[in-house]
């Protein structure tokens, strides 16, 4: 479908239950006594306010996962279209044989780095819980990286031993075999062939275990570390951004308020013996598919449907088959549903929630869901690495009426909008987004200067300019930092330009976004060539940062000039000028 028209079978839209104002659910939740009344708690050597009630680490996830034993947990469908399935039960049972693994065979324990780089399978789950339950940081990698890109990755983390699949393996495998990084060791996923020395095959390893049954015995707690996921740095290179137990167990506690306000408001109540089903659509690399959405999951018994590869027509398929409740992810992924082919074919009535976040969504895209799903409730969010997901949500009519928005924030999340000295600006003013709470993390792994710079007194600075509204609504407005938003995806202009700029017919070079609608923005690219050199091209160039960088992060929409790029009185590039002119012309698509 791609006119945003609604076929004959899709339910007709009922007339909306009326639902109690906002805020007035937010203070029978949140207020004396309310089932998630914050407390104060210091984290940090900072009085912060957090969820009371909130689990203590992911270890305590896992044993209240228990509690949904017989449950399908994990469906997985491969390229091939073949499945596998994974109880609770069946879940629960390999985690705790990884655990005791990790310890017995590969003496990990507490505060050791243990890495994982794959797609979304069911084994990347086991092998999360399996580290974190152990007391050791999980470092989920980008699956898309390069093989050097992950040489960066483990060696800056530490990385003592890695669990990837075959495809990243084979990408990083050359690295090894050179002495690039060193590792303990290596457990392989879903690979048949000869492993490089010291590596072993996952189910060879979980089959040497002997416990099966429980889970080992360490001592976890709250503010103990965690995860280290990489976010693209504006100096070239990833920084890690360190989270806690707390900082991921309150994004489940987020989930869980924010079911409860939609029932609070509508007077509906979920019933608790069915079972939800989520279609996840983006890696669980990141944190909207890790934190936002593998946790609450897990946390409320629910059924998690996995994907070899994004496919809106798969997708659309299994929709209908897994009777999933909610799908989503990023804006592009909405669109590329609603646009698919068979869209009209299939029965997506088990659908009564859209939610997507991760980039700026077009206003548009809330009047096509609604035509498309008259049953189900759109919503968007805003979060950062750094603020483990969830930081504001806009749904319902709140949604409908601020299309722009990103929402209110939590009820355990501070903001304010500040100037460039840090002094917080009026009502209405655009300034830096500032953030505090449970969820924003420690710092930048081994990087003090970067910690010092973003994390002021228990305060995150967003680098996101943003405004907020008499009703407590942020809108965000603009980005400070240098950085174009693809599919979700974050790419710093200043790594790919250092790509391009190993490129020896490359004199200078500047990076930027350019408005595309299914994608959100797409990254292109004005190149000053040197004097004298052979014609360059998008092809050519494309070709060459591809062996440096993932693809995604690659330009498509070149520009080649033979000219100085255009600079303001201070010497920066205007690279808004050269966004319009890209935006007009479109030249060299690659």
């Amino acid at each position: 479908m791609t006119d945003g028209s609604v076929g004959t079978d899709r339910p007709t839209a009922q007339e909306p239950p009326t639902l109690m104002p906002l805020q007035e659910a937010v203070e029978i939740l949140t207020g004396p006594g309310g089932e998630f009344e914050p407390i104060m708690v210091e984290i940090n050597g900072v009085l912060t306010k957090t969820w009371g009630g909130c689990f203590g680490s992911l270890a305590e996830v896992l044993e209240h996962s228990r509690s949904f034993a017989e449950r399908d947990f994990l469906v997985y469908v491969d390229r091939d279209e073949s499945e596998t399935r994974l109880t609770f039960a069946q879940h629960y049972a390999d985690v705790c044989a990884l655990a005791h693994t990790l310890i017995d065979e590969f003496d990990l324990g507490k505060g050791d780095r243990i890495a994982v780089a794959a797609r979304n399978l069911p084994e990347w789950s086991v092998a999360f819980f399996a580290a974190a339950s152990i007391g050791a940081v999980v470092v989920p990698l980008n699956a898309w990286w390069t093989g050097a890109e992950m040489v960066y990755g483990l060696s800056d983390s530490g990385t003592r031993l890695l669990i990837a699949d075959e495809e990243r393996l084979t990408r990083l495998a050359p690295h090894l075999a050179a002495g690039e990084v060193t590792l303990d060791a290596g457990i392989a996923l879903r690979s048949n062939g000869d492993l490089p020395a010291g590596w072993h095959h996952y189910r060879e390893v979980l089959d040497r275990s002997s416990n099966r049954e429980a889970l080992p015995a360490v001592d976890i707690a709250p503010d103990d570390d965690a995860t280290i996921f990489y976010t693209s740095g504006t100096t070239g290179y990833p920084k890690g951004a360190l989270g806690t137990q707390r900082n991921i167990c309150s994004n489940q506690r987020a989930a869980e308020y924010l079911k409860r306000r939609g029932e609070v408001r509508s007077g509906i109540l979920v019933d608790p013996d069915a079972q939800p089903a989520t279609l996840l659509s983006v890696p669980m690399f990141h944190v909207t598919g890790c934190h936002s959405t593998l946790l609450p999951v897990m946390a409320s018994g629910g059924k998690l449907v996995l994907t070899y590869k994004f496919d809106a027509e798969q997708t659309v398929r299994l929709i209908e088959q897994e009777k999933v409740t909610t799908f989503g992810g990023v804006p592009t992924l909405v669109w590329r549903v609603l646009q698919a082919s068979n869209f009209d074919e299939c029965d997506l009535s088990s659908v009564v929630r859209v939610a997507y976040g991760g980039a700026p969504a077009a206003p548009e895209l809330v009047r096509r869901i609604q035509e498309a799903f008259p049953q189900a409730a759109p919503s968007n969010g805003y979060g950062l690495t750094e603020t483990s997901a969830i930081t504001s949500t806009n749904a319902g009519p709140e949604y409908v009426a601020k299309p722009d928005s990103a929402g209110v924030p939590l009820p355990v999340c501070g903001i304010k909008v500040c100037d460039e000295e840090g002094n917080a600006l009026a009502q209405g003013e655009i300034g830096e987004l500032w953030i505090s709470g449970p969820n924003v993390i420690k710092g930048y792994w081994n990087k003090p200067e970067a910690t010092a710079e973003t994390f002021v007194d228990g305060w995150l600075r967003s680098g996101d300019l943003a405004r907020i509204d008499e009703d407590g609504f942020i809108t965000i407005c603009d980005r400070a930092k240098d950085m174009v938003i693809r599919g979700g995806e974050n790419i710093y202009c200043a790594e790919v330009e250092a790509a391009c700029q190993e490129h020896p017919d490359v004199a200078s070079v500047a990076v930027y976004g350019v408005a595309e609608q299914i994608l959100g923005e797409e990254v292109a690219a004005t190149v000053q060539v040197q004097e004298g050199a052979a014609a360059l091209d998008g092809q050519s160039l494309r070709a060459f940062c591809s062996e440096r960088i993932a693809g995604f992060k690659v330009p498509t929409v070149w520009e080649f000039i033979s000219e100085p790029l255009p600079l303001n009185a201070n010497g920066k590039v205007l690279k808004r000028e050269l966004r319009e002119r890209a935006e007009t012309r479109r030249p060299d698509v690659g």
